[in-house]
């Protein structure tokens, strides 16, 4: 799982190493007995064969069928993926969540320095190889899915500097800064956005749910803290003329080509004449083929485009349930319940920038939803007769039987 997620921030191609990884991930965890598989979980995966489903039959309708079901297989793939991971985290949500994301904080930082490497010129051929139009991107092929990809290390690393004491709070933050500046470099619009957003829902459900008022106080502070550091991080880099330019013309709520026909706004228009006449969809690749020179930049018409009105409405339920059932998750305080509001503030984020960007093949939103879904499925009482199972099967009879009478045994450990 370590080496899966810290090689999954290197996407210069795909399929990338943590494809080949996360496939025998799918075929390993259930075989040794990693992952909790509840009936809720069952309705996630069953939700996402029929998303699939939709894609396949979309397909058909494509003029280059090769080349839509080769993107709709990658989509069960990322599908399949997440489900596993979600059983994974449902096994053991605490320490399996830690052991994700402190992978992905990992993978995180060295993107992030490398782009910072590239952005700097320290390196011969860096530039080139960690930059891409003159923006950021680290060890990706897209300055987007890097700008996207850094907001969940940061939000975890504020959760672990408000939940740290003493001088374990600089580190977090020091890391938190740090990808920070990877996101801005990538001068990506929604990326930005996905990080202010993330960081206000986290820092608004970390204070509602705090167990005491010095809880809230402290979560008012390093949220007071971050805006200040973010603050200072960009007045210094607006200093430097390269930076400032490109801010300056990325900052812009409206580029060139968003208007016009021909825009993206205009091509969002299309998309929908064409959703409204092709119930069963278009397939894949379609769209920015023959109708328009771009994808639609919304993931949430393009579904419907790849997969039909049922494949595309299925993955809205899916988005909705995790919201509204990752909310009510959250506002109950359950065991466990302060990373998920990591992982519920990073879904929601990412979630939100999809209305500006085709993410239906990001791995890390997929990730992000599985872990939401675990958390939500794992039940205490479940776990434990899982666990006495595993003892009895594995443990001498007299063993096992004084391990699950105990108020101490193998199962709490």
């Amino acid at each position: 799982m370590w080496v899966t997620f810290t090689s999954s921030g290197l996407v210069f191609s795909e399929p990338a190493p943590v494809d080949a990884l996360t496939l025998g991930l799918v075929f390993l965890l259930p075989a040794i007995g990693l992952t909790r598989i509840s009936s809720s979980l069952i309705v996630y995966l069953a939700l996402w064969f029929l998303v699939a489903a939709g894609h396949y039959l979309a397909s058909a309708n494509a003029t280059d069928v090769g080349t839509a079901v080769t993107f709709s297989s990658v989509s069960l793939f990322l599908y399949i993926g997440s489900f596993v991971i979600a059983a994974f985290v449902a096994y053991h949500p605490k320490a399996h969540s830690a052991l994700i994301l402190n992978a992905w904080t990992c993978a995180a930082v060295i993107a992030t320095l490398l782009a910072l490497i590239g952005y700097v010129g320290a390196i011969p051929g860096a530039e080139t190889l960690f930059m891409k139009f003159g923006r950021a991107s680290g060890t990706f092929k897209d300055p987007n899915v890097f700008g996207a990809f850094l907001v969940a290390p940061v939000v975890y690393m504020l959760h672990l500097s408000i939940h740290n004491r003493g001088l374990k709070t600089v580190g977090p933050l020091w890391v938190a800064g740090l990808l920070s500046v990877g996101v801005l470099l990538s001068f990506s619009r929604g990326a930005w956005i996905n990080l202010a957003t993330a960081v206000l829902i986290f820092g608004y459900l970390a204070f509602i749910t705090a167990s005491s008022n010095w809880q809230r106080s402290r979560i008012l502070v390093f949220l007071l803290v971050g805006v200040l550091v973010g603050t200072i991080v960009i007045g210094v880099a607006v200093q430097f003329d390269r930076v400032a330019g490109l801010l300056n013309e990325r900052a812009s709520l409206l580029q060139s080509y968003d208007s016009g026909h021909e825009g993206r706004f205009g091509g969002q228009a299309k998309a929908l004449k064409i959703i409204a006449q092709n119930a069963f969809g278009i397939g894949a690749k379609e769209f920015g083929t023959h109708y328009h020179h771009e994808e639609v930049h919304n993931v949430y018409l393009s579904i419907v485009l790849k997969a039909g009105w049922i494949g595309g409405g299925l993955y809205w339920i899916a988005v909705v349930l995790t919201l509204g059932l990752g909310l009510r998750h959250a506002l109950k305080g359950s065991g466990g319940h302060p990373i998920f509001l990591v992982l519920l503030a990073a879904f929601i984020s990412n979630a939100a920038e999809g209305v500006v960007i085709d993410s239906d093949h990001w791995r890390h939103y997929y990730i992000l939803m599985g872990m939401c879904w675990g958390f939500m499925s794992f039940s205490p009482n479940n776990a434990r007769k899982q666990m006495d199972r595993f003892i009895a099967r594995t443990l001498p009879s007299s063993i096992s039987a004084r391990a699950r009478r105990s108020p101490c045994g193998i199962h709490h450990s």
